[in-house]
């Protein structure tokens, strides 16, 4: 049903664009009706790669799990034995309680064959308390004299120091579950697995309040009958339910699970597995590629000044040895989004064929921003590093990826560039509402007979294959960041480093409207707009036909609409009686 109302879907969205560019432009206001049409088609051009992305949820069957390494590996070198699983805990500025918790339950981790478990603390603060912890709870305690490279140089430092088969990585908030390696473990009997991606749950995700309760907090017995009444026919209506749109259940259920079937999921840091060989050799590769690239540049300079076509082979090989010390070598990509980058190199490594794998099941949790600042500090690093990388060594001109591949992570690359189009979208209707002056040729019975079947069966679509999840949520979110996505694919441009902050996992208190004066202002023009349009319909100026007050009224209604998501979330404030237990709730753990 998906698939079929998913591809309906694009039939009528590629007929209606067919028209629009056809037969429907305003050229005599071509200035407003051609930004408009180009970015009808880019975002139609992102529906496209999404639909391809969801388009199959087949998965790679988990085998049993293996007893030995011997079970792991194509060929065995030495003697079989026990596996060897390092688990790390990168930590930088956290509390050192709160990684204590993670530390505790990475101790409690089963598996039913004999297996050596070794827990890491990775610690880039350098902090006496954070090496108390680790020696209270009988760990090892890694740290380093500098912070080169962040937290892709945290994990590479630990990995010389360190020598297990495989590797699990944890932030400082994340608590994994006992089943973890025994969810985990049996995708690595294909020697080709080089990752295991799971789920992050964060389990602070506030609850929010419901509408029964709300009602008889503020109206007595009555109001919560009347509430209860509501959520019977609607369904459970929370307020302040995930205030900053935390909940990945979209992104891991949906979009990362229906990688599999292209072996296109990518590893997102946290709660994920890694098999060391393939780390390793990737790094290896790719550091011995570039030694030489970067000798054949010097070879072409060399032949320019002195006429040579050819380095004597004693002089290449020393620019090879000097271009080997300078250039660092690093399992882990050193890059602000290191565990994405690391899965492209991974991926498209062809003559290995290494394997990545989303397991759909939940094995850990961790803490979710708790703030706007925080989750504006965290999406700009996303975005940023993302961007950057879009940048300087993008996936879809890397060979050995394959072409799903380069499909999927095109969506991913893709969804960042969206403020260009976004912002053309918020603001056609003030245009429209202002002036009078509509982007396209009419808003007649025709343009209505184009646009409204593609958008129902988009939303049918939508519904059908995101079904358990909000998809006009995401939506909403996906327009209300525009401001912070804009703001690093400019920083980006310009050349600027993106920083790593670390997420703080502390709520810090107040409000952050300033972070979405952007927001409200698109908002106020909106309210303004509406009611200057409706008064020149009322007056029947030239320009202002039923239909497109009606069209324009409901794309600015939409728009106001998506745009208060965040502004909420920057006035949010814990609820005393049902959020702030969830919101402290590893205090009340630990303590």
């Amino acid at each position: 049903m998906w698939q079929f109302l998913a591809a309906s879907s694009l039939f009528f969205g590629a007929w209606y664009l067919w028209w629009r560019w056809t037969e429907s432009l305003n050229w005599s206001a071509a200035w407003f009706s051609l930004p408009l049409v180009i970015a009808e088609t880019a975002a139609f051009i992102g529906l496209i790669l999404f639909t391809v992305n969801l388009w199959s949820p087949r998965s790679p069957r988990r085998p049993e799990l293996p007893r030995t390494v011997g079970d792991t590996v194509s060929e065995l070198v030495g003697p079989d034995r026990p596996i060897i699983v390092d688990v790390f805990f990168a930590t930088y500025t956290e509390d050192p309680e709160l990684v204590r918790l993670g530390v505790q339950d990475a101790k409690r981790m089963e598996y039913p064959h004999p297996i050596e478990l070794q827990i890491h603390v990775l610690d880039d603060g350098r902090r006496p308390e954070m090496a108390r912890v680790a020696e209270e709870e009988g760990v090892n305690y890694i740290t380093r004299s500098d912070n080169v490279g962040y937290k892709a140089g945290n994990l590479r430092n630990a990995m010389y120091e360190t020598g297990g088969d495989f590797i699990v990585i944890c932030d400082a908030d994340t608590q994994p579950f006992p089943n973890m390696l025994t969810e985990t473990l049996g995708y690595f009997r294909d020697p080709q697995v080089a990752w295991v991606q799971t789920p992050q749950w964060f389990w602070d995700v506030p609850p929010g309040v419901p509408l029964e309760a709300r009602l008889r907090r503020r109206f007595g017995a009555p109001g919560g009958w009347v509430g209860r009444q509501v959520e019977r026919v609607v369904g459970p209506m929370n307020k302040g339910e995930d205030p900053f749109a935390n909940d990945p259940q979209l992104f891991y259920d949906f979009i990362q699970h229906r990688r599999n079937w292209a072996n296109a999921s990518f590893c997102c840091g946290a709660a994920s597995v890694h098999r060391r060989e393939a780390l390793m050799e990737a790094a290896i590769r790719s550091w011995a590629a570039r030694i030489d690239e970067l000798t054949h540049e010097e070879e072409r300079d060399a032949a320019r000044l002195t006429g040579e076509f050819a380095m004597f082979e004693a002089v290449r090989d020393s620019a090879r040895m000097n271009r080997a010390r300078e250039l660092d070598f690093t399992p882990f990509k050193l890059h602000v989004s290191e565990d994405i980058y690391t899965s492209i190199v991974l991926h498209s490594d062809r003559e290995r064929g290494w394997k990545s794998v989303l397991h759909p099941k939940v094995v850990s949790r961790m803490m979710s921003p708790n703030d706007l600042l925080s989750w504006t500090i965290q999406r700009y690093k996303y975005a940023g590093g993302t961007l950057d990388i879009m940048r300087n060594d993008n996936p879809l001109f890397r060979r050995g990826l394959t072409l799903p591949q380069k499909l999927m992570y095109a969506m991913t690359f893709y969804s960042y560039l969206s403020p260009l189009w976004n912002i053309v979208f918020l603001c056609a209707p003030i245009v429209f509402l202002f002036t009078g002056i509509a982007p396209v040729a009419t808003y007649s019975l025709e343009f209505f007979l184009h646009i409204v079947p593609f958008l129902l069966l988009n939303e049918f679509a939508q519904l059908c294959g995101l079904w358990g999840s909000s998809a006009m949520r995401g939506r909403r979110w996906y327009m209300a960041m525009f401001p912070l996505t804009l703001n690093a694919l400019w920083a980006v441009l310009r050349g600027r480093r993106i920083s790593f902050p670390v997420t703080p996992k502390d709520r810090a208190e107040g409000r952050y409207l300033r972070l979405v004066r952007w927001q409200l202002l698109f908002i106020v023009v909106n309210m303004i707009a509406l009611v200057w349009g409706w008064t020149a319909f009322l007056q029947g100026t030239p320009g202002y036909s039923l239909g497109a007050i009606i069209a324009n009224t409901l794309w600015s209604g939409n728009n106001i609409l998506s745009l208060m998501v965040i502004v909420r979330a920057a006035l949010w404030t814990p609820d005393p009686e049902h959020d702030l237990p969830v919101m402290e709730g590893y205090r009340h753990e630990a303590a």
